[in-house]
């Protein structure tokens, strides 16, 4: 471990978190645990290769100008839905540690402890011990966010994004000269590498209260260098027989009340009335790609979801305010920006087909009638692996549009609707991908080429395809209906 000439340290998160009123963490406890040791070059390489050994996972250089004589190991969750824990470790050479926290973000991750002197229990049994330059420890009293020096967000322009990042985890607000330098250096944001950006994009999105910390973000010009067609959405006027705010607002408490419809019911008038059962729950808890789970991306979805209204605006001769094609042109902006930000394709293919069909769960229902079966099942067909999650979007997007205006009758109505297509489409074999709910086709393709003298080919497909539907809905159940209602199809695809 650490050679003679000093000891290794215990610095930024891990020791931030143990300071805080009532902690009290152990070793297992860490999601970031970062390390400084008086170490550079092959020293500090040939120490991350013990932990690596020891701890059986890959160290992994950081790179970058700040981050020079750094190395990061990485760590299977602590438990269910627990993020990856990681390890930094940092080198510092003749400067001592205080050239090492001097390099650090905010006071209140600029604070060490000798490694030694560590132990599990209150922070009182050790905190005399806590090297304090910046005043970190009075911060946290204070719940401030503060950055370490001016430069802080020159020497890794990252920082900007999780300054935000942080100040939400941790319920702190930012110093107002801290908010001061992230408004005016916000434009070094493009110099962060996109991956970066989506990660920390995500993890302000996954956290409890996105909503507000968009906002923040958004005060502090950082919003709309992410997502710059976003700007676009400002003052943008909706139909006010509909909608109570405009498209900026509404995409922002969209993404408030997809936060809430998937944290359960919650003892809430309103969200009672969403469809929620475990398997929904486990639903949106699925890791879909780039370390984020379902719910995460859903959030992504209702932000984005009406994005293309501003270049699809139209006013009719009667003064309605129309938004004609807005969901498909959203798709295909939403696509091109997720693959700018390296959104690993599962992502962008689940998020850009939310906002394809996020119209498509409303209108279902022709008049008063609940949705048709047939209707129900075409839904679940067309958006595949994103229908449960579209459906959740529209519940969403209907609070988020109705605001303080809406009505519990007409909210109870719209969710009940919302329900029988999510109960129809999962619970009877519907739902293309539920498979272990689905019956076996009561003809396939070599059932249909035998009896019929057919040939692979287009025909075929749409036979099969005719065929699934008419059996899903009801139509059919036994085989020789299903052969008899193949005759009638191809009988009509002759004339």
């Amino acid at each position: 471990m650490p050679p003679e000439s000093g000891p290794a340290y215990l610095v930024g998160g891990f020791l931030r978190d143990a300071l805080l009123p009532g902690a009290a963490p152990s070793a297992a406890d860490f999601h970031d645990l970062d390390l400084a040791a008086p170490l550079v070059g092959p020293e500090l390489y040939d120490l991350a290769r013990q932990l690596s050994q020891f701890l059986g996972s890959p160290a992994v250089p950081l790179g970058g100008r700040h981050w020079r004589d750094v190395l990061r190991l990485t760590l299977p969750p602590a438990g269910t839905g627990q993020p990856a824990r990681e390890i930094d470790l940092a080198g510092f050479g003749t400067g001592g540690i205080a050239a090492d926290l001097a390099r650090r973000d905010f006071t209140v991750n600029a604070m060490a402890l000798p490694l030694p002197l560590w132990q599990p229990g209150p922070a009182a049994d050790w905190s005399d011990a806590v090297i304090d330059p910046y005043g970190g420890r009075a911060d946290l009293a204070r719940k401030l966010l503060r950055s370490v020096n001016p430069q802080v967000f020159h020497q890794d322009p990252g920082r900007l994004l999780r300054a935000v990042r942080l100040a939400g985890q941790l319920q702190f607000r930012i110093e107002p000269e801290t908010a001061r330098q992230i408004r005016a250096d916000a434009p070094l944001l493009e110099q962060v590498a996109p991956e970066r950006v989506r990660d920390e994009l995500l993890r302000i999105l996954a956290a409890a209260g996105a909503r507000g910390q968009l906002e923040v973000l958004d005060r502090l010009d950082l919003l709309c260098r992410i997502l710059p067609e976003l700007a676009l959405t400002k003052g943008v006027p909706q139909p006010r027989n509909y909608h109570y705010w405009d498209v900026w607002n509404h995409l922002l408490h969209a993404v408030e009340h997809a936060e809430l419809v998937t944290r359960g019911h919650h003892h809430s008038a309103i969200y009672s009335l969403s469809p929620w059962t475990a398997a929904t729950a486990a639903h949106f808890s699925q890791e879909i790609g780039d370390g984020h789970t379902r719910r995460t991306l859903l959030k992504l979805a209702a932000l984005l979801h009406d994005i293309a209204k501003p270049q699809t605006k139209q006013i009719d001769a009667d003064g309605r305010i129309r938004f004609f094609g807005h969901s498909e042109q959203g798709a295909a902006i939403v696509e091109e920006l997720l693959t700018q930000l390296r959104f690993s394709s599962r992502s962008i293919a689940l998020v850009s087909k939310m906002v394809e069909y996020h119209l498509r769960p409303a209108q279902l229902r022709q008049g008063a009638a609940m949705p048709s079966r047939r209707a129900i099942y075409r839904y679940f067909r067309d958006a595949g692996d994103a229908a449960i999650d579209t459906i959740y979007l529209a519940l969403a997007d209907y609070l988020a549009a109705r605001g303080p205006e809406i009505t519990p009758d007409a909210w109870a109505d719209h969710a009940a609707m919302l329900s029988y297509v999510l109960q129809t489409g999962t619970g009877t074999g519907i739902d293309p991908a539920a498979a272990a709910t689905k019956p076996p086709r009561l003809l396939n393709g070599h059932d249909l080429m035998a009896h019929f003298q057919l040939s692979p080919g287009p025909l075929l497909g749409r036979l099969l395809a005719a065929l699934d539907e008419a059996q899903a809905v009801g139509e059919i159940t036994t085989k020789a209906q299903a052969l008899e209602q193949a005759a009638a199809l191809l009988s009509a695809a002759e004339m």
